[in-house]
């Protein structure tokens, strides 16, 4: 009797019009098909209804937020946990999708591709070959400009660059050492800077342009110069200890420029 009220507590039956609101397109206003969510505010739609949605607009349906301005199709994706919620809630929703799918292939002469035999081969030689392919030009995109700020460097004879936001501060040292000092491995000698601040080797252009160009007109102006290394050096003159910071570059025409001196009596 005991067991028989709990089981009765713990299972309670639901009309499924109470909870279609959850499970349904706020664009075609039927069950999610393929169901697709946008990552950024997770509202979800059918697959279909939000491609062609997001053919002439950037913003989600629901709360139009906007999901990026020039790649949203890359901010969202398929929902597998809420499309087989549905499938199992709603009675022969998946069986009746299959065979209209089936009929649509059909009737235009066209093998339906869920019923062809995968071949694994196949999609491995796919990935790899996009994988040699990718040169993320379906990235977000950042504009640049270099410009030098050493007499012993020179300009760079096109300054003005477009490349992937997922760049590195190493990648633009590379490109500024293969164009300027005849070789890519010296990318070690060169600093690179945003508002004369240096700028860290593993910086990714979007980090740079968030956190040191926020609220600015693009380009992303940054300036090259010669390494500089920070050593510190240690005078004894007339019994008083000069403690000087100073850079050194091999790149400079004199040697070493004194930053800041600290006088230490003894």
């Amino acid at each position: 009797m005991l067991q028989k009220r709990l089981k009765e507590t713990m299972e309670r039956r639901v009309k499924l019009k109470t909870i279609n609101p959850h499970i349904t397109c706020k664009i075609c206003g039927g069950y999610f098909i393929d169901a697709t969510t946008v990552t950024e505010c997770l509202h979800t739609f059918c697959k279909s209804c939000l491609v062609k949605h997001l053919e002439e607009k950037k913003t989600c349906p629901t709360c139009d937020m906007v999901i990026h301005q020039s790649h949203p199709l890359q901010y969202i994706s398929f929902d597998r946990t809420m499309q087989d919620i549905v499938y199992k809630l709603v009675p022969n929703l998946q069986e009746d999708e299959m065979r209209r799918e089936r009929d649509f292939y059909k009737s235009r002469n066209i093998p339906c591709p869920k019923d062809m035999p995968q071949n694994h081969d196949d999609d491995e030689k796919m990935l790899e070959a996009h994988a040699e392919s990718d040169f993320h030009r379906l990235d977000e995109q950042v504009n640049v400009s270099l410009e030098c700020m050493s007499n012993n460097f020179k300009n760079l004879q096109r300054r003005f660059i477009r490349c992937s936001s997922q760049a590195t501060i190493t990648h633009l040292k590379k490109l500024v050492a293969k164009k300027i000092l005849n070789g890519i491995d010296k990318y070690r000698e060169i600093d690179i800077l945003c508002n004369e601040e240096l700028l860290g080797k593993d910086h990714t252009l979007k980090f740079v342009y968030v956190t040191r160009w926020r609220f600015r007109d693009p380009p992303l102006r940054l300036q090259f110069r010669p390494r500089v290394d920070l050593i510190l050096c240690i005078t004894l003159e007339a019994g008083i200890y000069i403690i000087a910071l100073q850079h050194k570059s091999k790149h400079f025409v004199t040697s070493y420029h004194s930053i800041n001196v600290l006088i230490l009596n003894i």
